[in-house]
């Protein structure tokens, strides 16, 4: 099927356009939020540019929403409503904002738009109102067992760490730094090592870097640190699982569910995880042993296939619900339904 969407996530998207469907992207002379287009990602052909402004005349089955917004921009340059004229799912990638207990979806009010969470802890903490909800893990493309391990530090991969500060988990990381040498890779990263009060010795700065590089990067590191206290379930965790490193992880929000303590270290105790970095780092059969653990689980949970499977059955699903209410039903002779 023709499946619209808004590049908001690549990461994410990465792997949801390696399935069977024609996904479209809407792409503008601004290259902006709303039309970004592929953004130069190294996605199959069947991931196409389509002007905005000839959204209205392309086919479309079926439009993944992303941001609240787009229930209206979809309306505006397809002319059909998302739930009413257009089969619809809202993807929801975060964890909600503000009072998390109590917090009331964006999509909360309604019941035409399926909501599809990223995460079970996702979906148990929004408030979903009358929307029905599910859930489709993440899934990864394997790239194999890069890890060598060759270099004694630790990896963490945060993006904007100064300014999303303590959400990030940022304000962590002197204490990581007592076990070992950081490597701190993602945007907007430079100005952490001043933030933070860390010499070139403690925290190094590897930038954001292409995927392919950051992957390569990150398999020479002696471990990966998964410092943040408040996020779905960091994509980069999941790659550095399936290239097999060891994982030192804070045991907050889906990371628990994702995780086995074997895979290195999981805990809201910072200084045991501190003392777990500094094993590891001393320890290269260890480290090596806990990698391996990480990337089985990580293939048994979050494998590309089944991320494949779930999402063709809820796009199917969503259509064909669609198309069930669209059908009238058929009277009897006698002139019941």
């Amino acid at each position: 099927m023709r499946v619209l969407l808004w590049h908001v996530h690549g990461g994410w998207t990465d792997s949801f356009v390696q399935g069977s469907h024609e996904y479209l992207f809407p792409v503008d002379e601004s290259r902006g939020a709303w039309g970004l287009g592929r953004g130069g990602r190294d996605w199959p052909a069947s991931a196409r540019e389509v002007e905005t402004s000839a959204l209205a005349d392309e086919p479309v089955d079926i439009v993944v929403l992303q941001r609240p917004e787009e229930v209206a921009e979809c309306h505006r340059v397809t002319g059909r409503r998302p739930g009413r004229d257009l089969p619809a799912v809202y993807l929801e990638h975060n964890t909600p904002k503000g009072s998390v207990a109590s917090s009331l979806h964006p999509l909360a009010d309604q019941s035409e738009i399926p909501i599809v969470h990223v995460t079970h802890f996702n979906e148990v903490m929004w408030d979903s109102g009358r929307a029905s909800t599910t859930v489709v893990e993440h899934g990864i493309i394997d790239h194999g067992a890069a890890y060598t391990g060759e270099r004694a530090v630790q990896a963490v991969v945060i993006n904007e760490p100064v300014r999303r500060w303590r959400v990030t988990g940022t304000d962590l990381l002197p204490a990581f730094g007592e076990a070992g040498p950081l490597e701190l890779y993602g945007m907007g990263c430079d100005d952490a090592p001043e933030a933070l009060g860390m010499g070139q010795e403690q925290l190094r700065i590897g930038g954001d870097l292409p995927s392919a590089e950051l992957r390569r990067r990150l398999a020479e590191c002696r471990l990966y640190v998964h410092p943040l206290r408040w996020t779905s379930l960091g994509l980069a965790l999941l790659e550095a699982m399936h290239l097999a490193l060891p994982v030192v992880v804070l045991a907050t929000t889906e990371a628990a569910r994702a995780v086995p303590p074997d895979a290195g270290a999981i805990s809201t105790n910072v200084s045991e995880l501190v003392c777990a970095a500094k094993r590891l780092l001393s320890d290269p059969e260890q480290a090596r042993r806990c990698g391996q653990v990480a990337r089985e689980a990580a293939l048994a949970r979050y494998g590309l296939g089944r991320f494949l499977r779930d999402w063709d059955r809820v796009l199917d699903d969503t259509v064909s619900r669609r198309t069930r209410r669209r059908t009238p039903r058929r009277r009897t002779e006698g002139g019941a339904p």
